[in-house]
Order: structure tokens, then C-alpha cells, then sequence
């Protein structure tokens, strides 16, 4: 794991809750034919729907490009996408799950041609029959059917520049000849990614402070290649392999760090250091699905199985060295240093089937199950050298202190479903339904240290009830509701417990023992017009899994010094209440394009934590019984500045409140994104400027009633410039035939 990402991770688990955006729907169904010429944005029984198919918008950019201006979407860092009140949003084609990590699905979406997108779909509490965790929503990008048969395909090369320059370039091809459709993508990126820290933490006794660099290098590789075969008028059969390649070597952290405690007669004692951190990471990411499709009869019965396998392999070496240091940072001797060795390999076979039985009186009953079989394999070695010196700076002695761990862990889950969805009129409909779920999983460690990890074992079972109905007043009023309960499963990396190293007396602890949360969701909407919407939405979080300072006073040598634990944990409980207005229309005969959301956000955080629950020692008791409103906007724009539909100005802009999140107070949040755009024949010429006022930077701050305080401030240099030249080539009616889900999805997202 890079070292930024871990240091990120301290305060992305409220963040990414902090800076989302409202949004509204719940499930994927089949959606009879329903013409969206003039109703581009459009409220369903259960989604919202946003046409893009006839949108010149669409043409030359990527499908994360048109996913950033669909009503109710956010991204705040440009590498995850947000809808209101989500923590997390899951992309489905076709109303099939990706089957792709973040990494690989972020440059998925940016090297994927919008062109091919007919719709999207807002899914805001999904239904039984999908395998989400937690508060996840869902976006389903439908693509564009094949008219005819032939060959064209997609070529794009970006750039763009902050601290240091990326590069990118991509190709896709879609392939129809009668029975036979292939798709595919290549694409490659080369960057840097920078960040900047400023870490403090202490008491009234004792201080830590932080300040400095990240620079990650990346060089990724990726693509998949998807063979989709008719095998009769209502049977398809069809194969698809993704695979993607991450390499970073040479990942740097360099922070210069300031010391102050207090020796034996209570006099202030400032001590310099800089931490290095050097490490060298690559990961492969192979996946495999067979997907049998049969459509039943006209009225859209069906039955898909699919079977996958996974394989994830990550390779990481690092080390982090203390140098003695002064005011001026100049470099001095190495005080400790610490190698660390952390490999993963996660391998998962799962098996998945779905029956859909619709009835002539628009009843349908959906009955499926999955099966996940997971292992994860984590062989750590942890050695650290604690350096003496003699008076004429030689070494005196080297005392190492290894710290093995092999931790693997087995997880089986069985999963089945029952929905039933129901027209009673043509203004009323309903949907219920069920979901059960079985995890039995078990973790050994062979960690002498720690004695209590050789055998965690965890079985339990869930019933996850769901309902929703939507009720048409009439044609331009609309009212919809929905309930859900979800549960949110650890991610693998949080299990395995290891320390990720920060500074001398600062590191992140992962925790074995940690359990699933669970979240109940109720939403209700309203919408006018297609085009003006009412959102309200209230969760409740139990056992919520996040990362949690803990802060105590450690002597060593006769000095008392401040050590700072995060904690990966379960951490109480939380609530979300929002309301959230929204427009998305067209205005000056269609040369001006806006969605718009503005509401307010409710925090209730009720937890409390004072002993690690790794290893059994005390810390100053850490409360979070914190309340905020905040305000939440959104807004993005798009300009046509000839009446060809040829040159086109993009304004965005987004700002989130100062809110308490699980760690604390994090502050406010904007960021104003500028993009003009030319389309000519089968080119597309783009740039764009992003975060223009440098405003897009996280800081969380946490004070106790004991004067223990912790502060986050991480600058990703989110201001950017981006050029881009996309040529399309080929029969532009050849779409692909179709996209599956994968029956790994459900367990990809909990992959590094």
C-alpha cells in the first residue's frame, strides 16, 4: 500500500462520506421503450434517468466526463464518483457490476468514449437483488445497441500538468460480424501523483508535528477484451477478461518532524528529525467471467448465471528511516529504521444466478443467489533497526527487533434474494423484497507477539428487507419512497494487521477483530417536470468502520513523548439526515445546459474508543458525540457558443460545508473547473482547467476535553491543466453487444 494512500486514509473514511452529493433512484430493471428525446432528465420508479445518447457533449469525451455532468453525480478528486448521501458509488453497465478495482475502473472510465453511452441511470437505494454493501448507490451506464455490423473504434491521447506532468492514451474497438460481437480496450498512463502534509498531534505535555512531501510514481497498464456470442434469437453466451498492471517504484515521503516533551523536571525538550520513506510496489489485477444469458419470452422473462475468477497480486517493499535533524534540516544520523515486506494475493472464485419471471398483469417476482469463495494471502515481514552511536558518530551497536506475520483469511459467503414488483395502475407502483446472506470466515496469523490473532473465526447472518413504490400524481408531479438495509463487510487490507509507518510515533494499525456495520436507509423524493427534484434522506450507521486517533504519553529515556495510533475499528454509530433541491434543464433555446443541487446535511456522530483493540493497551479516551449542519452545492454548466454545436464551454463548480465526520471537523470544500471544447468532423480538441482558485484541499482538525488534538492538512494538487485529441474511426452505428456482471463484483471493491 502506498505510502500516501495510508496516510490518506486516516481521513477519506469521512471525507469520501463528507463530499458527496444528493442523488435519487433504487434499482436496475428492464425499462420498456420509452422515448427521452425531449425529456433528457427523467424520474423512474425507481432511478433517475439521464439521456446522453443525442447529446453533442457526449462526442470526444470520456464516459467519466459525461458521469461528472449527470444531475446528482460529484467528484471532488477527480477519481471518485459520488451520489448524494452515498458513501460510495458502484458502476454498473447494463445493469451489470464492473468488474474492477478503483484503480482500474477510474482508468477504465477515462479511456472509454462516451459515444457509446445511450443513457445513464441514478440508483440511490438499490434494491434485494443487487450485491451492494453499506450506503452504496449505483450508476448504470446503458450502452447503445448495435445497429449494423462492422468495425469502429476509439483513439484518445491527454495530458495534463500540476506539480509534474501525465500522460495518457488509449484505444478501444468494437467488432460485429452476425453472431459474433467483440469489444476491447487498450490503455496506458504514465504519472506522478504529488501531495503535501501537515500532521500535529499532541497534549498539553507533548508534541508532534509533521510537514512535507509525497511523490508516487505510477506507470499503469490495462484493458479487457469481451467476446459476446448469440447462440440463438434468445441465448448469448459470452467471455470477458479484464486485466490491469500497476507499477510504483521510487514512491517518496519526505516530512521534516518537530518533537517537544518534557525530561524528568518537567522542562520542555524539542527534538528534530526527518522521516524518508522509500518504497516499491507493483500489482496485477486478472479476472475471468463466463456469462450465459436466456431470455424466456417477450414480456422480458430471464435467466443469467454467471461464474468468475479472480486473482490479485501485490508486491510492496519499504523502509522508513528516522535521521536526526536540526532547525535547519540538516541531515544528521540514523536513529531507526524500518523495513517492511507486504505482499497480498487474493484469490476469489464466485458463482452467481438470476430468474426474472414478468407476468402479463406487470407482476414480476426476481429469485437468485451467489456464492463467494475468497482467500487472501498476506506474508508480512517487519524488521526494525534501532541504531547507538559512539562519541565520534560510528555505530555502536544495531539492535533489531523482527516482527513477522502471515495472516490468511478464508471467507465464504452464500447470498440469495426474493423481490416482487408490482403495477397496480399506471400511477402507482411497488416493489418488495429480501435478501439473505451467510459469511463464514475464519483468520490465522502465525504472530508470536501477538497470540490472540492465531484464530479469528466470525460466522453470522443477515436479512436485508427492502421496499420502495412510486406514485405519478399526474404528468408532471411525481413521489417516490424507499427503505433498505445494508451491511458493510471489512475491506481486506483492513483485516490484515500490520502497521503502516508514518513517522517514528506515528503509524496506522489494521485490526483483525473488526465486524461489519450495518445501515438502514430511508428516501423519499419528489420530482416536477423532469426537472425540478426534492430529495430527503436519512442513515443510520451501526458499528461504523473507520480509522480513529488514539493519543497517549509514552516515556522514553527518561522523556515523556506523545504516540499517536490510528486504529482501524469499529467506532459507534452515526446518522446522516439531507434534503437536497435540484434543477437539470436546458435554457436559450438549448445554448444553455444546467443541473444545479443545493441542500443542507445533518452529522449526528456518537462514538467512543480508549483502549486499541489490537493490542489491549490504554490510550486517552478518544469521544466523538459531535453534531453539524452544513451546506452542500453543486452545480455544472455547459455553454454552446455556435449554432453548428461545435464549440462548447463548460463551467463547474462544487462547495461542501464544514462538517464532523468520524475523525472531527473537516472544513470546507470547494473547487471551480473550467473546459472549453471543439468538435470537428471526427476530431475532438479539449482543455481545461481544473480547481482554478486551489481551494480543493482537505483539512481535519479534533480536539479532546483532555487538550489532546489532532490536525490533517493534505494538498493533492487538485489544480490541474488538461488537453486532450480524441479521433473516432469506423462504422459509427457498431455498439457492443452488451456488458456482463461479473459474479466477483460484490468482492472486488474490497480489494486494495
Amino acid at each position: 500500500m502506498k505510502a500516501q494512500i495510508l496516510i490518506a486514509s486516516l481521513f477519506f473514511s469521512g471525507l469520501i462520506f463528507a463530499q458527496e452529493i444528493k442523488t435519487d433512484s433504487a434499482k436496475t430493471k428492464n425499462i420498456e421503450a420509452v422515448t427521452l428525446t425531449k425529456q433528457v432528465f427523467k424520474k423512474e420508479s425507481d432511478r433517475f434517468v439521464y439521456d446522453v445518447s443525442n447529446s453533442p457533449v457526449a462526442k470526444g469525451s470520456t464516459t467519466f466526463d459525461i458521469l461528472k455532468q449527470t444531475p446528482l453525480l460529484s467528484t471532488t478528486d477527480d477519481k471518485t464518483l459520488k451520489i448524494a448521501g452515498k458513501n460510495n458509488a458502484l458502476v454498473f453497465i447494463n445493469g451489470r457490476k464492473t468488474n474492477m478495482d478503483a484503480d482500474s475502473l477510474n482508468q477504465f472510465l477515462k479511456n472509454t468514449p462516451a459515444e457509446n453511452i445511450q443513457k445513464i441511470e441514478v440508483i440511490t437505494v438499490p434494491g434485494s437483488e443487487y450485491q451492494v454493501e453499506s450506503s452504496d448507490g449505483i450508476i448504470n451506464i446503458i450502452l447503445k445497441k448495435k445497429m449494423t455490423d462492422g468495425t469502429n473504434g476509439n483513439m484518445r491521447m491527454s495530458s495534463s500538468a500540476n506539480k509534474f506532468f501525465s500522460n495518457s492514451a488509449s484505444t478501444s474497438i468494437n467488432y460485429r460480424k452476425d453472431k459474433l460481437g467483440i469489444s476491447a480496450n487498450l490503455n496506458v498512463s504514465d504519472n506522478i501523483r504529488p501531495q503535501t502534509y501537515d500532521l500535529r498531534n499532541g497534549s498539553n505535555n507533548a508534541s508532534t508535528s509533521s510537514i512535507g512531501n509525497i511523490d508516487d510514481p505510477n506507470k499503469n497498464i490495462g484493458g479487457y477484451i469481451n467476446a459476446d456470442y448469440q447462440l440463438t434469437d434468445n441465448q448469448n453466451l459470452a467471455l470477458t477478461w479484464n486485466t490491469w498492471f500497476n507499477k510504483s517504484f521510487d514512491s517518496r515521503t519526505d516530512l521534516f518532524n518537530i518533537t517537544k516533551s518534557l525530561d524528568n523536571d518537567n522542562n520542555t525538550v524539542t527534538n528534530y528529525s526527518l522521516t524518508k520513506g522509500r518504497e516499491n510496489a507493483k500489482s496485477a489485477n486478472n479476472s475471468v467471467n463466463l456469462n450465459y444469458e436466456w431470455k424466456m419470452d417477450e414480456l422480458g422473462s430471464k435467466l443469467n448465471m454467471n461464474a468468475s475468477y479472480l486473482n490479485y497480486n501485490r508486491k510492496q517493499s519499504s523502509t522508513n528511516q528516522t535521521i536526526a535533524s536540526d532547525i535547519f534540516q540538516n541531515v544528521g544520523l540514523i536513529s531507526r529504521e524500518i523495513k517492511q515486506n507486504q505482499p497480498q494475493i487474493i484469490n476469489n472464485f464466485s458463482g452467481m444466478v438470476d430468474y426474472v419471471k414478468k407476468f402479463k398483469n406487470d407482476f414480476t417476482v426476481a429469485v437468485g443467489g451467489n456464492y463467494n469463495k475468497t482467500k487472501t494471502d498476506n506474508d508480512t515481514k517487519n524488521d526494525t533497526f534501532d541504531y547507538t552511536y559512539n562519541v565520534d558518530g560510528s555505530i555502536k551497536d544495531i539492535n533489531i527487533t523482527p516482527s513477522p506475520n502471515h495472516f490468511v483469511y478464508d471467507e465464504n459467503i452464500y447470498g440469495a434474494y426474493l423481490t416482487l414488483e408490482k403495477k397496480f395502475t399506471e400511477k402507482f407502483s411497488g416493489k418488495i423484497g429480501t435478501r439473505y446472506e451467510i459469511t463464514n470466515s475464519l483468520g490465522t496469523s502465525d504472530n508470536a507477539q501477538n497470540p490472540e490473532y492465531a484464530r479469528i473465526k466470525r460466522n453470522y447472518n443477515n436479512l436485508l428487507p427492502y421496499l420502495s413504490f412510486n406514485y405519478a400524481i399526474n404528468d408532471k408531479n411525481n413521489i417516490s419512497y424507499a427503505f433498505s438495509s445494508r451491511m458493510r463487510r471489512p475491506s481486506f487490507w483492513e483485516l490484515n494487521p500490520v502497521r503502516h509507518i508514518i513517522t517514528e510515533n506515528n503509524y496506522i494499525q489494521n485490526n483483525p477483530f473488526v465486524k461489519a456495520s450495518s445501515v438502514y436507509t430511508n428516501e423519499l423524493t419528489y420530482m416536477f417536470k423532469n426537472s425540478y427534484f426534492l430529495i430527503l434522506n436519512h442513515s443510520y450507521f451501526k458499528d461504523v468502520i473507520t480509522q480513529v486517533p488514539l493519543q497517549r504519553e509514552v516515556v522514553k529515556d527518561g522523556v515523556k513523548y506523545q504516540e499517536l495510533r490510528y486504529i482501524r475499528t469499529n467506532f459507534g454509530d452515526k446518522q446522516e439526515m439531507s434534503a437536497m433541491l435540484g434543477i437539470q434543464k436546458s435554457f436559450f433555446n438549448s445554448y444553455l445546459t444546467t443541473n444545479f443541487n443545493i441542500g443542507i446535511q445533518r452529522n449526528v456522530n456518537d462514538g467512543y474508543l480508549a483502549k486499541d483493540p489490537t493490542s489491549g493497551d490504554m490510550f486517552n479516551e478518544f469521544i466523538n458525540k459531535s453534531k453539524s449542519n452544513s451546506i452542500i452545492v453543486q452545480t455544472n454548466n455547459t455553454i454552446r457558443l455556435d449554432k453548428k454545436k461545435t464549440w462548447f464551454v463548460g463551467v463547474n463548480y462544487f462547495f461542501v460545508d464544514k462538517q464532523q465526520i468520524e475523525l472531527g471537523l473537516l472544513k470546507d470544500l470547494m473547487s471551480l473547473d473550467l473546459n472549453i471544447k471543439k468538435i470537428w468532423n471526427d476530431w475532438t480538441f479539449s482543455a481545461g482547467i481544473d480547481d482554478l482558485l486551489k481551494t480543493n484541499i482537505v483539512e481535519i482538525e479534533t480536539k479532546q476535553a483532555d487538550g489532546t488534538y489532532n490536525y490533517v492538512k493534505n494538498n493533492e494538487f487538485n489544480q490541474q491543466v488538461k488537453v486532450s485529441i480524441v479521433y473516432n474511426f469506423g462504422n459509427k452505428k457498431v455498439k457492443k453487444v452488451r456488458d456482463i456482471e461479473t459474479a466477483a463484483d460484490s468482492i472486488k471493491n474490497r480489494t486494495r
